[in-house]
């Protein structure tokens, strides 16, 4: 009897995702390079695992730093399969370190990437790297290329935290939560002297770039970790840790990961960064939801540079058409994402009254209203005689 036979394979291809909020980058230190990467070619574009296995970056490498970084591209891809992805493998400054990689990485994509994962799970995590870390993401404001930072040092023991390092690196979140089983734990237990963190950066990674701008990564509907045992990077498990010390790292603004009683799964605590609790950024969402406010509003208001200024000749005030065409231009990108529902409102003021004659400059205020996150829900519960 005839018979013809369709088998349907899996051929990987990775979704992509509309627009720029997924473009991401991976800075990892290393003493090793994969075969694919050479002293002179340490950064790649990595659209998937299979890409970065064809690189040298496998399960089974000899190296061991190679085998963590397979671990995190495989997390993060199992996160966002849509990520788009440039991967640098930079060799470790053993003092001091000024993270200049991370501008050379942001500065290779072109200036498109929203966040940069930084693994250094090999060097202490200390207050003078999240300064050095600050520094670069101030110079990548300056130069119109933010970056969310997402950092993962090596912690030795989370009871010996610094706690008193928020407010030093807006734009910075730092990663100290770990899987503590499977891969993660195994790789932390071969990794010799010293144990150096593995990390759940994969994982933070991929949620961030999965997630809108104005979504927290902790939100437990939507952004479950592929961490079956949640523990932090000094390998201690979560589940054996008090909760006054879980409570201390949590003010203190570090990411770690969670459960909840009688939910399945693991979650992120928060999505705080190393700034102020009091400050508009410091969160994540809020600092992400910035980003790409400035960016859109510089794409369409940049070429509007050396236009003429009509003014009221009799007055010397900016003509009305002048400025309703300035509100109109750099609406366009707060209107795009309020569709989006990234922002609540907002509204583009601009004082016809600027002598703009004398100075050549015009002043333009922007107020927008966030998206809110609920981080905690208040339920009053009681019985009544009727209701």
């Amino acid at each position: 009897m005839q018979k013809l036979n369709i088998t349907r394979t899996n051929g990987n291809v990775p979704r992509k995702l509309a627009g720029e909020d997924h473009i991401s980058g991976l800075l990892f230190y290393s003493n090793t390079l994969p075969t694919g990467f050479t002293a002179n070619d340490r950064i790649k574009p990595v659209s998937s695992i299979e890409t970065a296995e064809a690189l040298g970056i496998t399960a089974d490498a000899e190296a061991w730093n190679t085998k963590v970084l397979h671990y995190i591209l495989s997390s993060i891809f199992n996160i966002n399969p849509g990520i788009s992805l440039y991967v640098s493998i930079q060799t470790p400054t053993a003092n001091n370190p000024t993270f200049s990689e991370i501008k050379a990485l942001q500065n290779f994509a072109g200036g498109r990437l929203r966040q940069i994962g930084v693994w250094d799970g090999t060097t202490a995590f200390s207050a003078a790297n999240l300064l050095a870390l600050k520094a670069v993401r101030t110079a990548l404001e300056q130069q119109d290329k933010p970056a969310l930072i997402l950092y993962a040092p090596k912690v030795a023991n989370i009871t010996e935290l610094p706690t008193n390092v928020s407010g030093t690196a807006p734009g910075v979140a730092v990663v100290i939560g770990q899987d503590g089983a499977g891969v993660a734990a195994t790789l932390m237990a071969s990794g010799g002297n010293g144990h150096p963190s593995v990390t759940a950066l994969g994982d933070l990674l991929g949620a961030v770039s999965l997630a809108s701008v104005h979504e927290s990564i902790a939100w437990v509907e939507k952004f479950q970790t592929g961490i079956s045992v949640p523990a932090f990077s000094d390998g201690k498990l979560f589940r054996d840790q008090d909760t006054a010390l879980i409570e201390q790292l949590d003010t203190a603004r570090y990411l770690f990961l969670v459960t909840y009683d009688g939910y399945a799964g693991s979650y992120f605590n928060d999505s705080h960064v190393m700034d102020t609790a009091i400050s508009d950024y410091a969160y994540i969402e809020s600092v992400r939801t910035m980003d790409k406010v400035c960016r859109g509003v510089r794409a369409y208001t940049l070429p509007k540079l050396g236009r003429p200024l009509k003014v009221d000749a009799s007055t010397g005030q900016l003509e009305t058409h002048v400025v309703e065409d300035l509100q109109t231009t750099a609406n366009k990108a707060l209107e795009d994402m309020e569709k989006a529902g990234e922002l609540s409102g907002y509204k583009v003021e601009i004082d016809p009254d600027q002598n703009v004659l004398s100075t050549s400059e015009v002043e333009m205020v922007i107020k927008q209203v966030g998206v809110g996150v609920m981080r905690k829900l208040n339920i009053k519960i009681g019985y009544t005689l009727s209701v």
